[in-house]
């Protein structure tokens, strides 16, 4: 996983820790929208991850219906950065 979905995984963890308890948990969504940023940021990296993760974050709102919305699945042909080491 790049550094930069690494600090955004960060970002994310430490809104789960700070400030959602005191918004409490009103997504529409399964996985919330928080746990779905974190696992989508890990499956697609920083940039497409921002991407999926904001267009879901639009979507948590009170005139869509929510329900279950999975993390898509990495594409065959996406590109996928070679690990350092």
């Amino acid at each position: 996983m790049s550094a930069a979905a690494q600090a955004l995984r960060g970002a994310v963890i430490a809104y789960q820790w700070t400030l959602r308890p005191f918004i409490g948990a009103h997504c529409r969504f399964h996985p919330s929208c928080s746990h779905y940023a974190l696992e989508v940021l890990e499956t697609h990296g920083a940039l497409r991850g921002t991407w999926l993760a904001g267009r879901r974050i639009l979507r948590c709102n009170p005139w869509h219906p929510g329900g279950v919305d999975p993390v898509p699945a990495r594409e065959a042909g996406q590109f996928q950065p070679v690990p350092k080491g």
